[in-house]
């Protein structure tokens, strides 16, 4: 298992370094495309989707957002937050998980690295570094001063220059979501015969629409769909609780009662600590009504929208990999659990 998790460390360097900027993943998607072909799978594109299937397709199914935050130049020497652009965003209302998150984090990028790049070749554009971001007072939107760039045309997308970091315990980097998508491309390199669905534009809040549409296109209905993903928490202590997070539903939707079921079932089997997103949250909420203290939302996933959109007919559950230092470059999940996660796919996929 460690020289097959060392492949995988391998893959997860690769792919790091690769820019996918929300908005801007067709360069992201070649990459794969690459990586999942000389490991036996047939890959087909979408708009927004990329699909890869072995000869089981539909002994399981799995789909990873591929897409992380970055900046996209919108005039000259002009840069602003890619997920509100994609999004379509231009104003910050303070009415959205995502928007009071780009007010948190305001100051969080300054001196950080950037490369730019062709959004559909992935050829480089240059590099340089944040010098400052504000909050521009007659746009009300997040924009962020760039060191070394003044050349690019709006339309360019910036990444964060990132490289995976890896100690004892611990691997660091941008991981949401690369960090499950690896894992999927790795699935194939076991021996994985199912279907792996990479989604674009998670971050603006646009993924889940690409997904439900390939059901749409084929008539397919779903109730064992495994979405998986980072989840974040607000210190190791607290993430290292379990080694997966697994949950009952989100802000949209109940999921699927058998699919998590049959997920919690697995993991027992294989004696991996989880936990409940929505009960977390829910006894989170308990003692800040107590206290008076800020209620939390349950969390809209792609997921919870594809079940709500489509009355049902496609559902299932999601498997996360907790996570401290989330939506930055020092996001840090436990070698443990990445571990137990590529040990669950593989148990559901037979």
């Amino acid at each position: 298992m460690d020289l097959l998790f060392d492949d995988f460390l391998d893959l997860l360097k690769v792919l790091v370094r690769e820019p996918s900027v929300v908005g801007a993943e067709h360069a992201f998607y070649r990459t794969l495309q690459r990586e999942l072909e000389c490991r036996g799978a047939k890959v087909t594109w979408y708009e927004g989707l990329l699909v890869a299937q072995g000869d089981k397709p539909n002994s399981a199914l799995f789909s990873a957002h591929i897409d992380r935050h970055g900046l996209i130049c919108t005039g000259p020497n002009e840069f602003q937050y890619a997920a509100f652009v994609a999004g379509s965003r231009s104003d910050l209302l303070g009415n959205s998980v995502s928007e009071s998150l780009i007010k948190k984090i305001v100051d969080r990028f300054s001196q950080t690295q950037v490369m730019a790049y062709e959004p559909w070749s992935g050829a480089y554009r240059g590099g340089g570094k944040i010098t400052g971001s504000y909050i521009c007072e007659r746009r009300n939107n997040l924009i962020f001063e760039l060191e070394g760039l003044n050349h690019l045309v709006a339309g360019t997308p910036v990444a964060f220059s990132d490289r995976l970091k890896i100690t004892e315990k611990h691997l660091s980097a941008q991981l949401d979501n690369v960090l499950t998508a690896a894992a999927l491309v790795h699935l194939f390199s076991l021996g994985f015969a199912g279907t792996v669905f990479f989604t674009a534009q998670e971050e603006a809040g646009r993924s889940w629409r690409y997904l439900l549409e390939w059901f749409r296109r084929f008539g397919h209905k779903q109730d064992q769909l495994f979405v998986v993903d980072t989840s974040p928490f607000p210190d190791r202590e607290s993430a290292e609780n379990q080694s997966l997070v697994l949950r009952n539903k989100d802000a949209n939707a109940q999921f699927s009662v058998a699919a998590t079921k049959k997920l919690a079932a697995v993991c027992r089997q294989l004696d991996i600590a989880v936990s409940y997103k929505d009960e977390y949250v829910r006894l989170k909420n308990l003692d800040a009504e107590k206290s008076g203290g800020e209620v939390a939302s349950y969390g809209s996933t792609e997921l919870g929208r594809i079940i709500q959109a489509s009355n049902g007919a496609v559902t299932g559950t999601t498997i996360q990999i907790p996570s401290t230092g989330y939506h930055t470059m020092q996001e840090t999940a436990a070698i443990h659990s990445v571990k137990d996660f590529i040990r669950v796919l593989m148990a559901l996929s037979h």
